[in-house]
């Protein structure tokens, strides 16, 4: 039998070239791009993803709809790593942490949607926590984030690392009118019954990141404290290979988060930090935008996706 064709659409892009560096030594897969001069030509790009066995596209939203909408054969499966069809139907969230029964859904999709990087760590935290009812579904959630300049793709990097780097700065809040694109998809996988206030930005690093959400323990359900909420994610993520639950030891030791510490892997590390007296409770998440948050999730999915082909 031969090897499954892996067509990847944009990878000249911050994603695209890492899933690319990734794959490109495997041989358990036949890797196909286009040439440059065919990057824009419609008719190549078509003639590609007819002829492939799984396209992982890495291209903004709108040629990524674009894309989809030339496949006409229906043995071609998808990965879209771009934000198009996230939170449409027919289309399966490729997080495979986010349920036991998740992997599976993977392994057997047609349309497999990337998740974003910042949803990974707020849905990551909240999942757990509202599935089991810990979070009340009237909670007024806020989520947090800082990421390196890459995941605003080539803008970001040419922004950070081109001729006007020297004037670019260190820190960017964004999303101020709060209607980050992002937030519909933390809201339908987190389960939330409520949208939340969802607050990234961007550092003048590379690649990382940290999500924190804050909690207050007298708006949670009742007797839910640091510890309960702690021994939920531990059991959610206890037999996975990719999401690890700090030890709350561990956890009380540290005196800042990292954003950089999990760079060129395709882990994230969870934290619960609790101050009881307070009543507060900060959950945080850190993991490489462009690993567990981009490529390196598309990675793990194909793998899952291979398995049924």
């Amino acid at each position: 039998m031969s090897a499954p064709i892996v067509f990847i659409d944009g990878d000249q892009g911050t994603t695209g070239l890492q899933i690319h560096e990734r794959l490109r030594e495997r041989t358990d897969i036949t890797l196909f791009t286009l040439a440059a001069a065919d990057r824009k030509d419609a008719r190549r790009r078509a003639e590609a993803i007819n002829a492939c066995d799984i396209a992982v596209l890495c291209l903004p939203d709108v040629a990524a709809r674009e894309a989809v909408e030339a496949i006409v054969n229906p043995a071609v499966r998808v990965i879209d790593a771009s934000s198009a069809h996230r939170v449409q139907p027919g289309w399966t969230y490729g997080f495979p942490e986010m349920t036991p029964e998740q992997p599976e859904h993977i392994a057997s999709a047609r349309r497999l949607t990337n998740p974003g990087c910042y949803p990974t760590g707020a849905i990551g935290l909240l999942r757990p926590l509202s599935q089991a009812g810990l979070i009340p579904g009237g909670y007024p959630i806020s989520i947090h984030a800082v990421s390196g300049y890459s995941g605003r793709g080539r803008a970001g990097v040419e922004e950070y690392e081109g001729p006007e780097a020297a004037s670019a700065p260190s820190f960017q809040v964004y999303g101020l009118p709060l209607a980050h694109k992002h937030t519909p998809e933390i809201q339908t996988y987190a389960q939330l019954a409520q949208r939340p206030i969802f607050v990234p930005a961007i550092g003048a690093f590379r690649q990382g990141i940290v999500v924190t959400v804050p909690l207050e323990l007298r708006l949670l359900a009742p007797n839910v404290d640091g510890d309960t909420l702690h021994a939920c994610l531990a059991r959610h993520y206890a037999e996975s290979a990719r999401v690890r639950v700090m030890p709350q030891s561990q956890s009380g030791a540290l005196k800042y988060l990292d954003p950089e510490a999990l760079n060129g892997t395709n882990d994230m590390h969870l934290n619960v930090f609790h101050n009881e007296e307070n009543g507060q409770v900060l959950l945080s998440a850190v993991f490489d935008n462009l690993g567990k948050g981009a490529s390196g999730a598309a990675v793990q999915n194909l793998d899952l996706m291979l398995t049924r082909q």
